[in-house]
């Protein structure tokens, strides 16, 4: 046995070192590192399994030529010199006939690692002049909701939360999406701590807290707000704090008046009582955690709602305490210079924008039309809202699609060229983490299985056979890393790429108080409880409550959406004179449900689900639902049910449960397509409109109807 380590690449906070057990060059184990001061050996079920899913058998080798039709999955084998000079070919041909924003990149975080992230693809692209992806998909509204309040997106350091007596999950399953926060929270649970989770849906993490707060989906700003209306009310503030460092404090006292119990628990769901002993428990114990989750910005209302709970600690000072305050992201911990590694002296013209929430809306709608599409650290026809849209510009036959990939997903089988890409375990990589300290570096464990290349020598290879001479195009891991580091930043606290390679991880020295005497990177260099920024953008400056509501976007004369984020501002003012009255839209009455679809424990979005150990436990899709919902729809356990709204439909069992409130169902994703009895997934039903700032997916606010299937179209 030899023994070596890695870096889990995957989209979670928790950002494992790993360590690797090899067998004759092979992986055969994988385990949490013990000598790193966060996975301190622990690591969760889907990386343990890491050896099936390297070794699969639908691991792509080598590169293919799409050979059927578009979606079927029929590829040839064909040389990767083939495979670049084919892409180059058609990339210049479009380029001369279209120009250079007929291309599109799309990708997010199938890996963390950032130079096989955001390195060398954003210099090849912003050479191209293609159109630029707005990434914006997970995380966009809940950091700018926090960066209102503070700034940046800083926080405390979590290992610092075991002094915590009271930790608030709040919209985060973290026993399943950030284990460690989950294992820091136990330990200060046997030092006395209380621990309280707030979340839509009874999951692993409401069971195992001490207290848990179901509310409705989208209500969190206004419980944010309630549980400030009684800290004012009964003089719990710390008000030298909040004289020395709020902004607008006296504007946001007048909203918050309007949010007494009484009405928060109409919008909630909770009782008056749970309400009063919540904010009380909150303002009195200290010091105080809240970890804010991506779960309650995927709403429409989702940055607001951030917003008004990132307000929570400076209402009650709980920033002076050590392991007090609130966590959205520690990002803001890792600046890289990404002038460097994006090559932004490459961009010659300023180029269109698509947001990649609305990939379906960008290939059947924008004009000119999309007509090259390069997908790599992501699977669009899976993860992307509005899926049966994406699948139709998918279908396309004048789109020509490039898939660079581990495995034969959802979007590959509508390549044209598919490209085979290294996991995480064949290539070096530089990783941050966006809750944890440490700065990781990784090199390969074992060679590239098959064919397979890193993006990275991939761009290269592409970027030579174009004959862009540029230096940049030539770089190697360790260049783009030491570009990466090259700031003052890490100048000064002594950190190298040499240095890091040595230790493998270094572990950041940051303030166990970081807002305690202020720090603020607003503009107005305090908190923020009044914003000039979101005031520009047409919303109210003060954090107010906004119900969740499908946005009923008006129609076109033919009958289509426009695609939110590029048409002209004017557009969006003015009301088209075709535009469809409201009545004459699907209602709320027609879909009286509203569905939500949390991550499932087994895989990660749409990653793992081809690893049989995984799936064989994960078993298969169902749709958790309330026994009055179910008793009025007459539904049992057990019944297929067709779950529905004006995108489409899915096909799936019922689960009739009281893990969440009446009038909303669950379903855990992502399963890919082939998993459901339509072969239809969740997020044929997901709406792909924005959220209310950032951009950002709006996944949970989907309204739906069930009803049950007669058994001639029950499969087994």
């Amino acid at each position: 046995m030899e023994i070596k380590y890695s870096v889990c690449p995957h989209d979670c906070p928790d950002a494992c070192s790993l360590k690797v057990e090899m067998d004759n060059g092979k992986i055969v184990k994988i385990a949490g590192d013990p000598s790193h001061p966060v996975t301190k050996g622990v690591i969760c079920e889907k990386v343990r399994a890491y050896p099936e899913r390297i070794y699969n058998p639908s691991r792509i080798l080598y590169p293919m030529r799409r050979i059927g039709k578009k979606g079927d999955g029929e590829f040839e084998k064909i040389s990767w010199e083939a495979a670049v000079e084919e892409i180059v070919k058609r990339w210049k041909e479009l380029t001369f006939a279209y120009g250079s924003e007929s291309i599109l990149p799309y990708s997010y975080g199938g890996t963390e690692g950032i130079i096989n992230k955001a390195s060398m693809d954003r210099r090849l692209f912003n050479k191209i002049g293609a159109t630029r992806l707005e990434r914006t998909i997970c995380s966009a509204a809940g950091s700018l909701g926090y960066q209102l309040a503070y700034g940046s997106s800083i926080s405390i350091n979590p290992i610092d939360t075991v002094n915590s007596k009271l930790i608030i999950f709040w919209g985060i399953n973290a026993l399943e999406t950030n284990m460690h926060q989950a294992i820091f929270a136990d330990n200060a649970r046997k030092n006395g701590a209380k621990i309280i989770a707030i979340d839509v849906h009874r999951n692993k993490t409401a069971k195992w807290a001490d207290d848990f707060y179901l509310i409705l989906p989208g209500s969190d700003g206004a419980l944010a707000l309630g549980i400030s209306y009684i800290i004012l009310r009964d003089n719990l503030t710390d008000k030298a704090f909040l004289e020395k460092y709020s902004h607008g404090f006296n504007e946001f006292y007048t909203k918050v008046m309007e949010y007494p119990p009484g009405r928060v628990t109409d919008l909630t769901g909770l009782s008056q009582k749970q309400i009063e002993y919540l904010a009380e428990v909150y303002a009195k114990t200290k010091p105080s955690f809240i970890r804010i989750g991506n779960g309650l910005q995927h709403h429409d209302n989702g940055g607001i709602n951030t917003w008004a709970i990132s307000l929570l600690p400076a209402l009650v000072g709980a920033w002076k305490d050590k392991g007090g305050g609130a966590l959205k992201s520690n990002s803001g911990y890792f600046p890289l210079n990404d002038k460097i590694l994006e090559g932004w002296d490459l961009i010659k013209h300023s180029p269109r924008t698509v947001n990649m929430v609305q990939i379906g809306k960008a290939l059947c709608e924008l004009n000119p039309p999309i007509r090259s599409l390069y997908v790599y650290n992501s699977n669009p026809a899976v993860v992307a809202p509005n899926q049966n849209l994406v699948l139709k510009g998918l279908a396309r036959e004048d789109l020509f699609t490039v898939v660079h990939e581990q495995a034969m997903t959802d979007t590959a089988k509508w390549a044209d060229i598919i490209l085979p890409a290294t996991t995480s375990f064949e290539h070096a990589d530089l990783y941050v983490s966006y809750w944890h300290t440490s700065l990781q570096w990784t090199e390969p464990v074992i060679h590239p299985i098959g064919e397979a290349k890193p993006n990275i020598d991939v761009f290269k290879l592409i970027a030579k056979v174009l004959g862009f001479e540029e230096q940049c195009f030539l770089d190697s891991e360790e260049d783009i890393g030491r570009q990466a580091l090259d700031l003052p930043y890490w100048h000064d606290k002594g950190i190298t790429l040499e240095r890091l390679k040595k230790e493998r991880f270094i572990m950041l020295d940051v303030s166990e108080r970081p807002f305690a005497g202020g720090g603020f990177l607003t503009t107005s260099g305090k908190i923020e409880f009044k914003s000039k920024k979101v005031a520009e953008l047409g919303l109210c400056d003060i954090p107010d409550y906004k119900p969740i509501k499908e946005e009923r976007l008006c129609r076109r004369k033919d009958g289509a959406l426009p695609l939110q984020g590029l048409m002209p501002l004017e557009e969006k003012k003015a009301q088209p004179e075709n535009a469809v009255k409201e009545d004459a839209m699907p209602s709320e009455s027609d879909f009286p449900l509203t569905l939500i679809t949390p991550p499932n424990h087994f895989f990660l979005n749409s990653t793992f689900v081809n690893v049989s150990s995984l799936k064989i436990k994960a078993q298969e899709p169902v749709l958790e639902i309330n026994p009055e919902d179910a008793k009025e729809l007459e539904i049992k356990d057990g019944d297929l049910v067709k779950v529905e709204n004006e995108r489409g439909y899915v096909l799936i069992k019922a689960k009739v449960i009281d893990s969440v409130l009446p009038g909303v169902v669950v379903s855990a994703g992502l399963w890919w397509r082939d998993n459901y009895k339509n072969g239809s997934g969740v997020n044929a039903l997901t709406p792909d409109h924005l959220s209310d700032i950032g951009g950002g997916a709006t996944f949970f606010s989907t309204l739906v109807k069930v009803k049950k299937m007669p058994p001639p179209f029950f499969k087994n």
